[in-house]
């Protein structure tokens, strides 16, 4: 069934290729092969067995590829495809007058579908694939269709010098993962991951090993301070590359981190958890304060993404259940959030043409209902009580806490830092008087509501019933963490009734 999953968008790329003439056809075949995957996505979700630790749905296809190509599913992987397949038909929704973008260029139009779908493809692969070479061509040949999609299909002046950026600071991290999976590969002989996970490796080898890869997945994360491509990335990208770039290519970075460094290194993780715990607060602290000082809105946005993420990963190295799996609901919660507030962000721009924030005020004279939606993601971001952004880092802060309270306590100044930018930029945009700048508009369309919709309902869905997630989480967090016995030992679960 996971090959059906990888399948379904490139036979929506083939379906685009040959058989369609114009925009309409395109986008018509795009959306239904994202949905059906979105919806094959949502079975296996409801046939994976949540009280089982190993992978499931495991396909090996050695014997007709040229390499150990074995794909599997498992409670920590499950989300990162949902989150995927569910993403990518918003991305094809929000884009809806592709054709007047590209001036009528029906090629331009369907290499931006195809580009979509072929993320698609590749990062579903990366979530399931059980080999690390695999995983290092997944993980780079993403960038490829995001470059050209910010390059080519943004509208923006700085596209260029955006693209190259976001290119050569992530390919330049990612030569030095590619040195650490060589290394295991000469060192064990294999990069299947479940051999590697029940090999023993040398504490100071994982330590070298363990460095290069970091280096890679804190550039993508990203961490301070290499999070300099992704404000310029996101403000430069379009609407679905901005989508993209929040909602899932940020996660490849947390799911490095749990699928990579923890099970596979536990010793360097414990050596270097001091050096990334010092990085995320930084990256805490100094992003919120920058947000202060933005006047782009997608500026705001990323700089957001990127304090949210650093908290997602204090959660990871926790190391202990309630940290991981409270950075997982937070990934999955940010993946929802920060795609609307893109979103909402993208219908002020369709309207007045500009993302600088001194020109909008006191839009809820004009339109209250977007007004309120904005509010309501503004919440989210904010991580109020009732939402999945609340739990995820309460959570994440939870499990930090017992590893090192002092850090977390500094980390934690987040709460009212995300809650001052958020603020002042809701009030600057939708309240007070209206802007002189603004001519009037109507208020959010029919397909615009419907588009934010389904992330306003999860977010509150998932905060009010966080177990629809957790459950399946539980026992592949706890194999994670007690499957290795090291000195980075894990924080010991509560026993009910203990004093």
């Amino acid at each position: 069934m996971l090959t059906v999953l990888l399948l379904i968008p490139l036979i929506g790329v083939i379906g685009i290729i040959l058989g369609c003439s114009n925009e309409r056809q395109s986008r018509q075949v795009a959306l239904l092969v994202s949905l059906a995957n979105f919806a094959l996505s949502l079975v296996l979700w409801g046939e994976y067995d949540g009280n089982c630790s190993h992978f499931q749905f495991v396909q090996d296809w050695s014997s007709v590829t040229f390499c150990h190509f074995i794909i599997g599913l498992d409670g920590i992987s499950l989300f990162f495809v949902l989150l995927t397949t569910f993403i990518i038909p918003t991305c094809i929704l929000g884009t809806p007058n592709l054709t007047s973008n590209q001036s009528g260029n029906i090629s331009a139009v369907k290499s931006f579908l195809i580009s979509l779908l072929v993320i698609e493809t590749l990062l579903i692969a990366l979530f399931v694939v059980l080999d690390l070479l695999l995983f290092y061509i997944c993980f780079e040949s993403v960038l490829i269709p995001l470059f050209l999609m910010i390059g080519i299909w943004s509208h923006s002046q700085h596209k260029v010098r955006a693209s190259f950026m976001l290119f050569l600071y992530t390919l330049f991290g990612s030569l030095f993962m590619l040195l650490s999976f060589i290394a295991l590969y000469m060192s064990i002989g294999s990069t299947d991951y479940q051999l590697i996970a029940t090999s023993c490796i040398q504490p100071e080898i994982q330590k070298i090993l363990w460095l290069g890869i970091f280096l890679a997945l804190a550039i993508k994360t990203p961490l301070v301070p290499f999070h300099i491509w992704l404000p310029l990335a996101h403000t430069e990208a379009p609407l679905a590359g901005s989508m993209l770039l929040a909602g899932v290519i940020l996660k490849m970075a947390t799911y490095g981190y749990l699928r990579i460094l923890l099970p596979l290194f536990p010793e360097a993780s414990s050596y270097y958890t001091p050096l990334v715990y010092t990085l995320c607060t930084i990256s805490i602290i100094y992003t919120s304060l920058s947000t202060l000082r933005q006047i782009n809105l997608k500026s705001i946005i990323a700089y957001a993404s990127i304090s949210h993420m650093a908290i997602a990963t204090m959660g990871v190295f926790s190391n202990n259940v309630q940290g991981i799996e409270g950075s997982i609901l937070l990934s999955v919660a940010h993946g929802l959030a920060s795609p609307a507030l893109f979103i909402s962000v993208g219908v002020l721009y369709d309207r007045w043409h500009t993302l600088i924030l001194p020109y909008y005020r006191g839009l809820t004279s004009t339109m209250p209902l977007f007004s309120l939606l904005f509010f309501i993601f503004c919440l989210a971001n904010m991580a109020v009580p009732l939402t999945a952004n609340f739990l995820g880092e309460f959570l994440s802060f939870a499990g930090a806490y017992q590893r090192n309270p002092f850090i977390t306590i500094l980390a934690s100044s987040s709460v009212v830092l995300t809650a001052a930018y958020t603020i002042w930029t809701y009030n600057r945009v939708c309240l007070g008087s209206p802007s002189r700048y603004l001519y009037p508009c109507l208020d959010i369309s029919r397909r615009e509501f419907f588009l934010l919709l389904p992330f306003l309902l999860l977010i509150f869905v998932l905060g009010i019933v966080p177990f629809v997630i957790l459950d399946s989480l539980h026992f592949s967090v706890s194999s994670l963490i007690y499957s290795k016995i090291s000195p980075f030992q894990a924080v010991p679960m509560p026993v009910e009734g203990s004093p």
